[in-house]
């Protein structure tokens, strides 16, 4: 049997949710092991002063839970 963590990670993109769910689930990765399934749980786009757009992608990350 295995038990499953779940954490809410958020990345961001300059080019698309497409990308930005990508950088946090590589940021995510880099510390956290055996990740197992990501499931988008809202995304949404910021506007800056000057019209440029932030994409955020909000993310739930699951990963193999393992007692210390």
């Amino acid at each position: 049997m295995s038990v499953y963590r779940v954490i809410d990670v958020i990345g961001t993109s300059t080019t698309s949710w497409e990308a930005a769910a990508a950088e946090a689930i590589t940021t995510a990765g880099g510390s956290l092991h055996d990740l197992r399934v990501a499931e988008v749980t809202k995304q949404d786009v910021v506007v800056g002063e000057a019209g440029d757009l932030l994409y955020r992608t909000r993310l739930q990350l699951s990963f193999k839970y393992k007692p210390e």
